[in-house]
């Protein structure tokens, strides 16, 4: 696999210039602006795996967490999952913690519809655009345990960082959904 073209340097904050950007992604700088929230930036090629996050994440000396989006069978709840990029992910371990049989990925339409996110961009920063909550979130322990926490801003042509105690203070306050932290198995 060919390793994605990234622009080397760290950036702080948001683009001076944002022409080009798309306006999610300058709602996500607005929100996070708005909560004084320092942050890192990297802006890079479409990163559409998590192998092909590995040079973002060297860049930025942090692992960027996995963004999975979920549903039940009947599809009539949603669940955005931050999990460790390197964990597999096992629905057994999730279904049981959160109470939920049977979940499957949900699909892309459905990730616009909650999220305004296509993808290969899911994101916490997603949630923003979540303003009826439709979507639940859940937080693998060791993502909460990091120091800092990476993400796309709603598109993956850039990836940002943040310490944790941030989202975990001003940004989750912020969104106002409920989240629930689980604990999933290495192996």
């Amino acid at each position: 696999m060919e390793e994605p073209r990234i622009d080397k340097t760290i950036y702080t904050g948001r683009p001076e210039n944002t022409e080009g950007r798309l306006e999610k992604e300058i709602a996500v700088y607005d929100f996070l602006d708005s909560l004084g929230i320092e942050y890192k930036r990297a802006d890079h090629e479409a990163l559409m795996t998590m192998e092909a996050c590995e040079a973002v994440d060297q860049l930025l000396g942090a692992q960027i967490c996995k963004n999975l989006f979920l549903c039940n069978r009947q599809k009539t709840d949603f669940y955005l999952l931050l999990m460790p990029g390197e964990k597999p992910f096992k629905t057994k371990f999730l279904s049981k913690q959160i109470g939920t049989a049977r979940l499957s990925f949900a699909d892309g339409e459905q990730m616009e519809e909650y999220l305004n996110i296509t993808p290969g961009s899911l994101s916490l920063m997603g949630l923003i655009f979540d303003r009826e909550k439709k979507v639940h979130l859940v937080i693998d322990k060791e993502v909460l345990d990091e120091e800092y926490f990476g993400c796309h801003p709603c598109i993956n042509t850039s990836t940002l960082l943040m310490k944790t105690s941030d989202v975990k203070e001003k940004i989750l306050p912020a969104l106002g959904h409920e989240y629930q932290v689980v604990e999933l198995p290495t192996e």
